[in-house]
């Protein structure tokens, strides 16, 4: 197989990194919406924005390693 038509680990990482991104705006839209149309729903609502916040952790830890902090 031909090594020129594989992804590199960082950007696979930056392919998924965009994908959680894009999830987790999809999943605030949701949250969003789902509170205006069903405000009793409280723990549909409480989940989806514990899975949002997994996903964020996710995209941080993505984005440090794409992206380290270096102390000089």
């Amino acid at each position: 197989m031909n090594t020129s038509s594989r992804l590199s680990e960082t950007e696979v990482q930056r392919i998924e990194l965009g994908v959680l991104r894009q999830e987790h705006h999809d999943l605030d839209l949701a949250i969003s919406a789902l509170q205006m149309t069903h405000p009793g729903d409280v723990l549909t609502i409480k989940r989806l924005k514990r899975k949002k916040l997994m996903l964020k952790d996710r995209i941080a830890r993505i984005a440090d390693q794409l992206n380290p902090d270096i102390i000089a």
